[in-house]
Parts: C-alpha cells; structure tokens; sequence
C-alpha cells in the first residue's frame, strides 16, 4: 500500500479505529439522553459546540455541514448548492444551509477499497443548459480496476443516462493511486488525472499504457485532434503529458487557460506541474524523493528530455485540491494558488510571480484536519472538505474589522 509521504495510504489504516471511536461515541450520546431525561436536561444540551478556527486576521474556519464518509470531490451548482462525492460510492447535495440529500441515484458502481472509490465530480462547462455532470471513479473489470470517468444528466433525485465516456487502460490489480481530478480547459476539452497505480509505476514511461498519464478528451470522451499523440500508432491518442505518479489536484491558471497539477511524490518529490502537451514529467526516471524503504529512485532529479517542476517539497506535504483563488473576500489573497495537505492537515497558500511560487505559507495545520479538495464557492469565498470518516464541507469567514 503506498504511504504518498504519509499522506493517504496510512489513514486506510486506522479507519477501524475510527468506526470503533463512532461507535463509543454513539454509546455516550444514546447515554447523554437517557441522562438529559432522567435529570430534565434538553438532549442537545449534551452536543458540545462545532470546533472552529481562525487564520488571524483573515478568516474564521466554520462548518458548513458534516456527516460526510470520506468526501473526495465537490463542485457548486449554478445556484449555490453542491455537490459533494464520498468515496465509498455516495454523491450528495449539499444545501444552502448544510442540510445533506440522500444518496443520489445513477452513480457507477465503485471499487471502494484503498484509495478506490468515488473520486472527483465536475459540472460541464454548459450545464445550465444540459445539465450534465462528469464523475470520476475506480472501475473493476478483467485485470483489476482502474480510473474511469462517466457523465450523467442531473435530475431531482439522480443522475439519468449515465455513460462511461473513459476507461484507464490496463486494469491493473492493487488500491492505490487512482489519481484523479477532472479539469475543463477553456476550450471545454476535459483533462483526467491519471495515478500510476503504485505497483506499475514504470508504466508512467509506456505510451501504450494510461498508467500514469494526463489525458485530454471531448466531452463524449473522444480524443481531440490536437492532441499530441494522436496520430502515432505506439502511442494512446488521449494522451496529453506523461511520466507522473498520482496526481490529486488540477486547476486551469484563469490568467493563462493553461492546466496546472499537483502530484503525491514517495517520500518526498510531492510536485506541481504545469503539463504541456506531449512533455515527460519524468516519474519513475527522475524524482526529488526516495522509496519508502529508503533506496533511491530512477537516476536523480534530472534528466535530459524529461520536465523540471514548478516546485517540489521535500519531505512530502501529501497534496490534494489545487485551486487559483480570484475572489477579493480575503486580504492579500487574489491570485493566490491553494492546495490542501493530507500529511500536515494543513491549507498551504503560495504566491505566485508569473509562473514562479516565490513565497508559502501553511495555514490551518493546528486543526488536525486531512484537506481533501479546495474550491471557490460562487460568493467568493474558499470552501474546504475534511477527508475522515465524519468528514465535513468548511467555509473560510472573512473576519470583519472591528471598530
């Protein structure tokens, strides 16, 4: 199982821990009642308050709505609602006000063991009019599983005409490194993330293989014809870049329209990438990181032909969400790049000049939290999901002046 610098392989550890912890938790509310009855006191009274925390002079951390097992991915809806994914095969929207849907209908059946399941979601860049949603997702078949993506209408109760419009290939067997975040360019192609798959990490090198890769499709799943394998036979035609291990955060530069990723390294060699078209990004030739048993990785971190990244950390932050916040809500952060940390539980801010990160600041880290995804919410403000299995939505509250 892969640690991605402690980041998520270690959690699927101690997920019986934590069902034990609901369960005792459970045994103590259920006793605060029988308490609150015999002694006259409400049953609420027996709930402490949400935990909360605050980036000085910046923002109060507030919760949005809870209850969620393990959310991976969410995406808002045109009129404020949102829809989040949790990854043992749940879609559920998210009311205005927190309130959680029941379980949405249509959703592919997942692989939800390891870091499987159901992963990222995004609205099609004309969905006010059609309505169509895009999932990301572990698919078993012949081999194993591996990362699909399927697109579906979105009703009042589900998801209607749901196709699968992408399939990784090979399936491969193993739980780790699905990816994978869903990116729509300006020109409404559509970029998957694509993990290597732990154990086939050589794979990210074969052309001939979606391990390890970024790919570029059509809405209905089809290559476009700019694509820049797409007219050699060695080569799959929806191939954008390769040579990455497993990329958990996407977003399009608003400034450039260019694609930006970031990417779990092993121990240490964490990266965010700006993917070119038909560029090698190197994994497992080359890598700021070591393997977990501590030996060395490929032949270094250079390589003639193979990409640099924009930035690396070193030990590993264990990223996942990236997100180019345009708001004006919060003091000094317009044109800020976001990512959150797995390991350090933590919200990193970087700055950029051009492309170049040239300051970072870990934020929230004191909150304990595995980030899982970072979004802007379309008020304006930076909106948060906590990957647990009592995982909750967090809104980031500007602080208002006071007098």
């Amino acid at each position: 199982m892969s640690l991605d610098g402690c980041g998520d392989g270690w959690a699927y550890r101690v997920q019986d821990a934590v069902k034990r912890r609901r369960v005792v938790r459970f045994a103590l509310m259920i006793g605060g009642w029988v308490l609150g009855a015999l002694i006259g006191v409400p049953a609420q009274g027996q709930t402490p308050s949400e935990p909360s925390a605050r980036i000085p002079n910046i923002a109060e951390v507030v919760t949005v709505a809870k209850g969620l097992e393990n959310p991976w991915g969410m995406a808002f809806l045109p009129d404020g609602r949102l829809l989040v994914t949790e990854r043992p095969g749940r879609l559920r929207l998210v009311a205005r006000d927190g309130r959680l849907s029941e379980p949405l209908t249509g959703v592919p059946q997942v692989v939800a063991r390891g870091q499987g399941g159901l992963l990222d979601v995004a609205l099609d860049p004309q969905f006010a009019d059609n309505k169509l949603v895009y999932l990301s997702f572990s698919e078993g078949g012949p081999g194993g599983a591996g990362t699909a993506v399927a697109r579906g209408t979105l009703t009042a109760s589900g998801l209607d005409d749901v196709r699968v419009i992408f399939r990784q290939s090979p399936k491969v067997n193993g739980t780790a490194h699905f990816g994978s975040r869903l990116a729509f360019a300006p020109d409404a192609s559509l970029f998957i993330t694509l993990g290597d798959r732990f154990s086939y990490r050589d794979s990210a090198q074969d052309l001939t293989s979606t391990l390890g890769k970024i790919v570029r499709v059509r809405r209905d799943g089809s290559p476009p014809s700019d694509n820049p394998f797409l007219t050699r036979s060695d080569a799959k035609p929806e191939i954008w870049s390769y040579g990455h291990r497993n990329v958990q955060g996407a977003a399009i530069n608003p400034a450039t329209g260019q694609l930006w990723t970031i990417e779990h390294g092993a121990q240490g060699g964490d990266e965010l990438n700006r993917p070119q078209a038909g560029k090698n990004y190197g994994w497992p030739v080359i890598t700021f990181g070591k393997d977990y048993n501590g030996s060395k990785i490929g032949i270094g971190s250079k390589a003639p032909g193979m990409e640099q990244p924009v930035q690396y950390w070193d030990p590993s932050i264990a990223p996942s969400g990236l997100l180019f916040y345009t708001g004006k809500a919060y003091p000094g952060w317009t044109g800020s790049l976001f990512t959150g940390s797995l390991k350090f539980g933590a919200l990193v801010r970087m700055t950029l000049q051009g492309e170049t990160v040239v300051s970072e600041e870990r934020l929230l880290d004191a909150m304990g939290e595995r980030i899982r995804d970072v979004r802007q919410g379309p008020d304006g403000l930076i909106y948060l999901l906590t990957d647990s299995a009592e995982g909750r939505v967090l809104r980031l509250n500007p602080l208002t002046k006071k007098p």
